[in-house]
């Protein structure tokens, strides 16, 4: 790695000569700047090169592709082969559709194959590396390198001004000058990792309007009172439904120290709002009521803790029977005290306080209106050669691998038409 973040691809005689002045003048005018170097930056950087065209991509980060790199539990869930456009929420959801339908999981997974990446499928369709997620990251570094992008690390962005041949951007390196401007920065989850709302301000600047952002893919925190009743349960995980209106996700539910987490919390709250109750169905695929009767009639001594302790966790059946007031054995509990218990168990009602925000959020929800950009292109419709791709436009996909589909696919669009 060159002085000032510069990832320096030409071959090792040419990096030792130094450069005149009127060459560093040239080197910092290109066709196409792609300001962030993450998963939609790099794959629109990639598609644009291999097209002819000579790109720059500037970032502030120490290294590229950080999210990439924490990803999947550092194995990169890359894609989910069940990508839709109904995964995805937008104020517009037929936005996305162009962008999917042009670059599919499978486009992604033939790149990961040539590389020589070994993956393999999780639950619902999620695809992850073997090793590592830096694999992935090294890819698109490799595929820059062959198409001749340069990369930019370390670079603090400045002002941006539109000029009569494109766009002039000062930043800590110089001014760069391009005829096209790709904004892939992202959203404001996770900031310690040096997220910001970049890409909106950006956006406000050239007159684009913007959706409320707020944080999904989040842990949901509860009120204190609800923390105390709970404690004892922190740490346990079960298989769970979880409800917000019409919509239900059924994956593993974990409650915490600070409320309530695991797969199936993270998606259902990108739809729930702020007072707003959720409901929660533990072990949806058995049927307590039925379980708890035929107990009953096979061991009646025992107590109803024990019989629904054989289907939840221990500390759980203890926190429903005493939540609940059902004591005694079983023998003695009639079949309405019964269903009772079962539908605190499998009808859970939980009024969440909020959510733990930016700071563990995978992904914003809301961002750039998808009104103001061409869904073919991700071009501004009023700016042109200004485009927004990734993270930062109003479209979020669900969790395990929807997200960085939409990464590749909306990078891929723009890079296809810069």
């Amino acid at each position: 790695m060159a002085r000032g973040g510069h990832v320096d691809f030409r071959p090792p005689m040419e990096k030792r000569r130094r450069l005149s002045a009127r060459e560093k003048i040239l080197q910092r005018k290109s066709d196409v700047i792609v300001i962030g170097a993450g998963a939609a930056g790099m794959m629109c950087a990639i598609r644009a090169a291999r097209r002819g065209r000579s790109v720059v991509v500037l970032d502030h980060a120490r290294s590229p592709g950080e999210k990439i790199r924490i990803s999947g539990g550092g194995r990169c869930n890359f894609t989910n082969i069940h990508s839709a456009p109904k995964s995805f929420l937008s104020a517009n959801p037929h936005f996305c559709k162009s962008a999917l339908a042009r670059f599919t999981p499978s486009d992604f997974i033939a790149m990961v194959d040539r590389h020589r990446i070994a993956w393999h499928e999780k639950t619902l369709g999620q695809l992850f590396c073997d090793d590592s997620a830096k694999d992935i990251i090294r890819m698109l570094l490799d595929e820059m390198k062959g198409a001749g992008a340069a990369l930019h690390l370390r670079t603090d962005i400045g002002d941006i001004e539109k000029s009569a041949t494109g766009f002039r951007i000062s930043t800590s390196e110089g001014a760069y000058e391009c005829e096209s401007l790709v904004i892939a920065t992202g959203g404001k989850s996770i900031p310690k990792m040096g997220a910001t709302g970049f890409a909106y301000r950006v956006a406000e600047q050239f007159g684009l309007p913007l959706i409320e952002t707020r944080p999904g893919l989040v842990p949901l925190t509860l009120d204190q009172a609800m923390l105390e009743s709970l404690a004892t349960l922190s740490g346990i995980s079960a298989p769970a439904e979880i409800r917000h209106g019409k919509t239900a996700f059924r994956e593993a539910l974990l409650v915490t120290h600070r409320g309530l987490s695991g797969p199936a919390i993270l998606q259902i709250s990108s739809y729930w709002r702020e007072g707003d109750e959720i409901a929660i169905d533990i072990e949806p695929d058995v049927d307590l009521l039925a379980h708890l009767k035929t107990a009953k009639r096979s061991n009646g001594r025992q107590s109803a803790q024990t019989a629904l302790g054989e289907i939840v966790p221990k500390r759980l059946a203890q926190y429903l029977t005493e939540r609940t007031a059902v004591s005694g054995n079983m023998a003695d509990l009639s079949d309405r005290v019964l269903t009772r218990l079962a539908d605190a168990a499998q009808n859970w009602r939980v009024k969440p306080s909020g959510s733990e925000g930016y700071r563990t959020a995978e992904v914003t929800l809301g961002g750039i209106d998808t009104t103001a950009l061409d869904s073919r292109t991700m071009q501004a419709k009023e700016v042109a050669g200004l485009y927004f791709i990734g993270e930062c436009v109003d479209v979020t996909g669900w969790l395990g691998g929807y997200n960085f589909q939409w990464a590749w696919a909306s990078g891929f669009a723009a890079g296809e038409s810069l």
